[in-house]
Protein backbone atom coordinates (compact mmCIF):
# COMPACT_ATOMS: atom_id res chain seq x y z
CA UNK A 1 0.00 0.00 0.00
CA UNK A 2 1.49 3.37 -1.03
CA UNK A 3 1.61 6.40 1.25
CA UNK A 4 -1.28 8.16 -0.47
CA UNK A 5 -3.61 5.22 -0.06
CA UNK A 6 -2.53 4.77 3.57
CA UNK A 7 -3.52 8.37 4.31
CA UNK A 8 -6.97 7.64 2.86
CA UNK A 9 -7.39 4.62 5.13
CA UNK A 10 -9.49 5.64 8.19
CA UNK A 11 -7.65 3.17 10.42
CA UNK A 12 -4.23 4.51 9.42
CA UNK A 13 -5.43 8.11 9.68
CA UNK A 14 -6.60 7.51 13.23
CA UNK A 15 -3.38 5.73 14.24
CA UNK A 16 -1.25 8.61 12.93
CA UNK A 17 -3.45 11.16 14.73
CA UNK A 18 -3.28 9.21 17.99
CA UNK A 19 0.50 8.88 17.95
CA UNK A 20 0.91 12.54 17.00
CA UNK A 21 -1.38 13.64 19.83
CA UNK A 22 0.51 11.46 22.32
CA UNK A 23 3.71 13.32 21.41
CA UNK A 24 2.28 16.78 22.09
CA UNK A 25 3.70 18.59 25.16
CA UNK A 26 1.56 18.17 28.27
CA UNK A 27 -0.58 15.34 26.91
CA UNK A 28 0.92 12.50 28.93
CA UNK A 29 -0.33 12.38 32.52
CA UNK A 30 2.04 11.45 35.34
CA UNK A 31 0.01 8.81 37.16
CA UNK A 32 1.37 9.29 40.69
CA UNK A 33 1.22 13.10 40.64
CA UNK A 34 -2.28 13.05 39.20
CA UNK A 35 -3.70 10.57 41.72
CA UNK A 36 -2.23 12.48 44.65
CA UNK A 37 -3.77 15.73 43.45
CA UNK A 38 -7.12 14.30 42.33
CA UNK A 39 -7.73 12.32 45.54
CA UNK A 40 -6.40 14.91 48.02
CA UNK A 41 -9.85 16.44 48.61
CA UNK A 42 -11.59 13.14 49.22
CA UNK A 43 -9.20 10.58 50.72
CA UNK A 44 -6.88 10.07 53.67
CA UNK A 45 -3.10 10.08 53.28
CA UNK A 46 -3.02 6.32 53.76
CA UNK A 47 -5.66 5.73 51.09
CA UNK A 48 -3.76 7.94 48.66
CA UNK A 49 -0.50 6.14 49.41
CA UNK A 50 -2.03 2.72 48.65
CA UNK A 51 -3.81 4.11 45.57
CA UNK A 52 -0.47 5.30 44.19
CA UNK A 53 1.56 2.22 45.17
CA UNK A 54 -1.15 -0.21 44.06
CA UNK A 55 -4.54 1.05 42.76
CA UNK A 56 -7.47 3.10 44.06
CA UNK A 57 -9.48 -0.14 44.16
CA UNK A 58 -6.81 -1.80 46.32
CA UNK A 59 -7.03 1.19 48.66
CA UNK A 60 -10.74 0.42 49.12
CA UNK A 61 -11.80 3.79 47.70
CA UNK A 62 -15.48 3.67 46.77
CA UNK A 63 -16.65 4.30 43.22
CA UNK A 64 -18.74 7.23 44.52
CA UNK A 65 -15.60 8.99 45.70
CA UNK A 66 -13.80 8.21 42.45
CA UNK A 67 -16.77 9.60 40.51
CA UNK A 68 -16.38 12.95 42.30
CA UNK A 69 -12.69 13.11 41.40
CA UNK A 70 -13.49 12.06 37.83
CA UNK A 71 -16.12 14.78 37.46
CA UNK A 72 -13.58 17.37 38.66
CA UNK A 73 -11.16 16.25 35.95
CA UNK A 74 -13.84 16.20 33.26
CA UNK A 75 -14.88 19.77 34.12
CA UNK A 76 -11.28 20.96 34.00
CA UNK A 77 -10.44 19.30 30.68
CA UNK A 78 -13.74 20.32 29.05
CA UNK A 79 -13.25 23.97 29.98
CA UNK A 80 -9.67 23.93 28.73
CA UNK A 81 -10.32 22.22 25.39
CA UNK A 82 -13.40 24.38 24.69
CA UNK A 83 -11.44 27.59 25.35
CA UNK A 84 -8.62 26.50 23.03
CA UNK A 85 -11.10 25.51 20.33
CA UNK A 86 -12.81 28.90 20.58
CA UNK A 87 -9.45 30.66 20.28
CA UNK A 88 -8.68 28.66 17.14
CA UNK A 89 -11.93 29.92 15.60
CA UNK A 90 -11.08 33.63 15.95
CA UNK A 91 -9.08 34.14 12.70
CA UNK A 92 -11.84 32.88 10.39
CA UNK A 93 -11.82 31.40 6.87
CA UNK A 94 -8.37 32.53 5.73
CA UNK A 95 -6.66 30.66 8.57
CA UNK A 96 -8.58 27.38 8.16
CA UNK A 97 -5.67 25.39 6.65
CA UNK A 98 -3.68 26.05 9.82
CA UNK A 99 -6.32 26.29 12.56
CA UNK A 100 -8.39 23.18 11.77
CA UNK A 101 -5.53 20.64 11.93
CA UNK A 102 -4.14 22.35 15.03
CA UNK A 103 -7.55 22.35 16.71
CA UNK A 104 -8.12 18.70 15.87
CA UNK A 105 -4.68 17.81 17.27
CA UNK A 106 -5.30 19.61 20.56
CA UNK A 107 -8.79 18.08 20.73
CA UNK A 108 -7.30 14.59 20.40
CA UNK A 109 -4.63 15.55 22.92
CA UNK A 110 -7.29 16.47 25.47
CA UNK A 111 -9.16 13.26 24.74
CA UNK A 112 -5.94 11.42 25.58
CA UNK A 113 -5.53 13.47 28.76
CA UNK A 114 -9.00 12.65 30.10
CA UNK A 115 -8.71 9.01 29.02
CA UNK A 116 -5.53 8.65 31.09
CA UNK A 117 -6.98 10.45 34.11
CA UNK A 118 -10.12 8.32 34.14
CA UNK A 119 -8.12 5.15 33.60
CA UNK A 120 -5.86 5.87 36.58
CA UNK A 121 -8.78 6.73 38.86
CA UNK A 122 -10.55 3.49 37.96
CA UNK A 123 -7.42 1.36 38.60
CA UNK A 124 -5.89 0.87 35.16
CA UNK A 125 -2.07 0.69 35.08
CA UNK A 126 0.31 3.40 33.87
CA UNK A 127 -0.26 3.74 30.12
CA UNK A 128 2.97 5.64 29.38
CA UNK A 129 5.47 4.06 31.73
CA UNK A 130 8.55 5.21 29.80
CA UNK A 131 9.68 8.72 28.89
CA UNK A 132 10.16 8.06 25.17
CA UNK A 133 8.02 9.47 22.36
CA UNK A 134 7.00 6.04 21.09
CA UNK A 135 3.68 4.46 22.03
CA UNK A 136 3.83 0.67 22.41
CA UNK A 137 1.30 -1.51 20.63
CA UNK A 138 -0.61 -2.54 23.76
CA UNK A 139 -1.05 1.09 24.83
CA UNK A 140 -2.13 2.00 21.31
CA UNK A 141 -4.66 -0.81 21.46
CA UNK A 142 -6.24 0.13 24.78
CA UNK A 143 -6.31 3.86 23.93
CA UNK A 144 -8.02 3.02 20.65
CA UNK A 145 -10.65 1.10 22.59
CA UNK A 146 -11.06 4.00 25.03
CA UNK A 147 -11.64 6.35 22.08
CA UNK A 148 -14.13 3.85 20.72
CA UNK A 149 -16.05 3.94 23.98
CA UNK A 150 -16.03 7.74 23.87
CA UNK A 151 -17.38 7.65 20.32
CA UNK A 152 -20.14 5.27 21.43
CA UNK A 153 -19.20 1.96 19.79
CA UNK A 154 -20.61 -1.13 21.49
CA UNK A 155 -17.77 -3.34 20.26
CA UNK A 156 -15.29 -1.10 22.09
CA UNK A 157 -17.41 -1.27 25.25
CA UNK A 158 -17.32 -5.05 25.21
CA UNK A 159 -13.60 -5.18 24.47
CA UNK A 160 -12.67 -2.76 27.28
CA UNK A 161 -14.80 -4.80 29.67
CA UNK A 162 -13.02 -7.97 28.58
CA UNK A 163 -9.56 -6.47 29.06
CA UNK A 164 -10.54 -5.15 32.51
CA UNK A 165 -11.90 -8.58 33.47
CA UNK A 166 -8.68 -10.29 32.36
CA UNK A 167 -6.54 -7.89 34.39
CA UNK A 168 -8.76 -8.13 37.47
CA UNK A 169 -8.58 -11.94 37.47
CA UNK A 170 -4.81 -11.98 37.10
CA UNK A 171 -4.27 -9.02 39.46
CA UNK A 172 -2.09 -7.68 36.63
CA UNK A 173 -0.21 -4.39 36.85
CA UNK A 174 0.41 -4.20 33.11
CA UNK A 175 -1.77 -4.28 30.03
CA UNK A 176 -2.27 -7.74 28.49
CA UNK A 177 0.16 -7.37 25.59
CA UNK A 178 -0.76 -10.53 23.70
CA UNK A 179 -4.53 -10.02 23.84
CA UNK A 180 -4.25 -6.44 22.60
CA UNK A 181 -1.69 -7.02 19.85
CA UNK A 182 -2.21 -10.57 18.59
CA UNK A 183 -5.08 -12.21 20.48
CA UNK A 184 -8.86 -12.00 20.56
CA UNK A 185 -8.98 -8.26 21.26
CA UNK A 186 -6.74 -7.23 18.35
CA UNK A 187 -9.35 -7.55 15.54
CA UNK A 188 -11.70 -5.37 17.58
CA UNK A 189 -8.97 -2.74 18.00
CA UNK A 190 -8.52 -2.55 14.22
CA UNK A 191 -12.26 -2.30 13.64
CA UNK A 192 -12.64 0.46 16.23
CA UNK A 193 -9.66 2.37 14.78
CA UNK A 194 -11.34 2.36 11.35
CA UNK A 195 -14.62 3.59 12.82
CA UNK A 196 -13.01 6.41 14.82
CA UNK A 197 -10.92 7.38 11.79
CA UNK A 198 -14.12 7.82 9.77
CA UNK A 199 -15.66 9.88 12.58
CA UNK A 200 -12.53 12.06 12.58
CA UNK A 201 -13.25 13.02 8.99
CA UNK A 202 -16.76 14.14 9.93
CA UNK A 203 -15.44 16.19 12.87
CA UNK A 204 -12.82 17.84 10.67
CA UNK A 205 -15.54 18.97 8.26
CA UNK A 206 -17.77 20.22 11.10
CA UNK A 207 -14.90 22.19 12.64
CA UNK A 208 -14.01 23.70 9.25
CA UNK A 209 -17.56 24.99 8.86
CA UNK A 210 -17.72 26.32 12.43
CA UNK A 211 -14.52 28.34 11.98
CA UNK A 212 -15.34 29.88 8.61
CA UNK A 213 -16.65 33.21 9.98
CA UNK A 214 -14.22 35.28 12.09
CA UNK A 215 -15.16 35.90 15.76
CA UNK A 216 -18.57 34.23 15.34
CA UNK A 217 -16.70 31.08 14.44
CA UNK A 218 -14.96 31.20 17.80
CA UNK A 219 -18.25 30.95 19.71
CA UNK A 220 -19.59 28.23 17.43
CA UNK A 221 -16.36 26.24 17.55
CA UNK A 222 -16.09 26.45 21.35
CA UNK A 223 -19.73 25.44 21.78
CA UNK A 224 -19.37 22.52 19.36
CA UNK A 225 -16.30 21.27 21.22
CA UNK A 226 -18.06 21.54 24.59
CA UNK A 227 -21.13 19.73 23.23
CA UNK A 228 -19.07 16.79 21.97
CA UNK A 229 -16.16 16.48 24.40
CA UNK A 230 -18.04 16.42 27.72
CA UNK A 231 -20.56 13.66 26.79
CA UNK A 232 -17.73 11.56 25.35
CA UNK A 233 -15.72 11.88 28.56
CA UNK A 234 -18.80 11.05 30.64
CA UNK A 235 -19.40 7.97 28.50
CA UNK A 236 -15.90 6.67 29.16
CA UNK A 237 -16.16 7.49 32.85
CA UNK A 238 -19.37 5.49 33.25
CA UNK A 239 -17.94 2.49 31.43
CA UNK A 240 -14.68 2.40 33.40
CA UNK A 241 -16.52 2.90 36.69
CA UNK A 242 -18.65 -0.18 35.96
CA UNK A 243 -15.68 -2.42 35.11
CA UNK A 244 -14.19 -5.14 37.30
CA UNK A 245 -10.99 -3.17 37.88
CA UNK A 246 -12.82 -0.31 39.60
CA UNK A 247 -14.47 -2.43 42.28
CA UNK A 248 -12.87 -1.70 45.67
CA UNK A 249 -10.92 -4.51 47.28
CA UNK A 250 -9.88 -4.56 50.90
CA UNK A 251 -6.54 -5.86 52.07
CA UNK A 252 -6.61 -8.49 54.81
CA UNK A 253 -4.07 -7.78 57.52
CA UNK A 254 -2.88 -10.95 59.22
CA UNK A 255 -2.19 -10.43 62.92
CA UNK A 256 -0.41 -12.89 65.17
CA UNK A 257 -2.66 -14.74 67.63
CA UNK A 258 -0.65 -13.45 70.60
CA UNK A 259 -1.17 -9.84 69.51
CA UNK A 260 -4.89 -10.39 69.13
CA UNK A 261 -5.08 -12.04 72.57
CA UNK A 262 -3.10 -9.27 74.25
CA UNK A 263 -5.15 -6.59 72.57
CA UNK A 264 -8.38 -8.26 73.64
CA UNK A 265 -7.24 -8.66 77.25
CA UNK A 266 -6.17 -5.01 77.43
CA UNK A 267 -9.45 -3.75 76.01
CA UNK A 268 -11.41 -6.11 78.27
CA UNK A 269 -9.49 -4.86 81.31
CA UNK A 270 -10.12 -1.22 80.48
CA UNK A 271 -13.81 -1.94 79.99
CA UNK A 272 -14.17 -3.70 83.32
CA UNK A 273 -12.13 -1.05 85.13
CA UNK A 274 -14.36 1.69 83.83
CA UNK A 275 -17.33 -0.11 85.33
CA UNK A 276 -15.63 -0.10 88.74
CA UNK A 277 -15.15 -3.83 88.75
CA UNK A 278 -11.89 -5.27 90.09
CA UNK A 279 -10.19 -7.79 87.88
CA UNK A 280 -8.59 -10.78 89.47
CA UNK A 281 -6.44 -13.35 87.80
CA UNK A 282 -8.09 -16.73 87.69
CA UNK A 283 -6.03 -19.34 89.53
CA UNK A 284 -6.20 -23.04 88.74
CA UNK A 285 -8.33 -24.92 91.19
CA UNK A 286 -6.55 -27.32 93.58
CA UNK A 287 -7.71 -30.86 93.35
Amino acid sequence: MNEGKASENPESRFSVALVSAARLPGVRIHREAYLRKALARYCSDDEIRVAVEETPAAAGISVDVLDKAANDSIRFETTKVSALSAAAGLPGFMALPATVPADLAQYFGHMLRIAQKLAYLYSWPDLFADDGDDVDDATMGVLTLFFGVMFGTQTANAAVGKVAEMMAKQVAKKLPQKALTKGVIYPVVKKVAAYVGAEMTKQTFAKSVSKAIPVVGAAVSGTLTFATYRPMAKRLKKHLADSELAKPTYRIVVVEAEDVHESFVAEHAESRASEGTALTAERPRSS
